[in-house]
């Protein structure tokens, strides 16, 4: 922590509000935060609190955006280390820094792609910036594949013309020069890749239907890289 005394200790506070506010989501879940559990808990009053996150939504904004950029933290660290031009090993690593923190952080995750908390509606201009890092991580990967010569663009299912407009502002808003036949299965990687963490994390695949769900992800992962053009 840096700056003043006065800025240090503001610092922790908000640390230690954070902390039991993940501790609380834990417990009691998202729709059950309470700013008056958090200073009981904290050791002060809640007018106190008050003067730090101004409402239960602040609470839930800050817990939103700390856990998206956990998430694209581990991702980003757990890319570090595989070569530039192993753009299938990348996507193989991104998958699973994904799926690990999900199942370390199960109350966090189902926070950012669970069921919406009720009354809530997370800013746009706070959580979206955070809430794509991992995407737009996904597209440069897909990127550099495409500008290296090493992706497959998919041609056996032709993108509909009428999704032309909507890819070429996605491409447009990330950045990329990606054509629309694999920015499209790109979208469909991105929600596949996520729809198969939610099965796991939230246990929709029933507790005695696969013995080895890690296998089963790697599977996944295979057949989506394969579905992107990824060799």
């Amino acid at each position: 922590m840096t700056g003043t005394p006065r800025a240090r200790a503001r610092q922790q506070t908000m640390a230690d509000i954070l902390r039991i506010g993940r501790e609380h989501l834990a417990t009691h879940g998202a729709a059950a935060l309470s700013l008056r559990a958090v200073a009981r808990d904290l050791g002060v009053v809640s007018s106190a609190v008050y003067r730090y996150v101004a409402s239960r939504d602040e609470l839930l904004t800050l817990l939103v955006v700390d856990g998206y950029t956990e998430l694209a933290d581990t991702v980003d660290e757990a890319l570090a280390d595989v070569a530039a031009d192993a753009h299938t090993e990348q996507f193989r690593v991104l998958g699973h820094a994904v799926r690990a923190w999900a199942l370390r952080e199960p109350a966090r995750y189902a926070l950012l792609f669970g069921s919406p908390v009720p009354g809530y509606h997370a800013p746009a201009e706070r959580t979206t910036g955070p809430g794509t890092r991992v995407v737009v991580r996904l597209v440069r990967i897909l990127g550099d594949a495409h500008v290296a010569g090493t992706l497959r663009i998919p041609t056996t299912v032709a993108v509909p013309d009428t999704l032309t407009a909507d890819l070429g502002r996605i491409r447009a808003e990330l950045g990329t020069g990606i054509p629309d036949a694999v920015l499209a299965r790109g979208v469909l990687v991105w929600a596949a890749l996520f729809g198969a963490v939610n099965f796991e994390v939230f246990g929709q695949y029933g507790t005695d239907t696969f013995t080895d769900p890690g296998q089963l992800f790697d599977h996944h992962l295979a057949v989506l890289a394969e579905t992107v053009g990824l060799s």
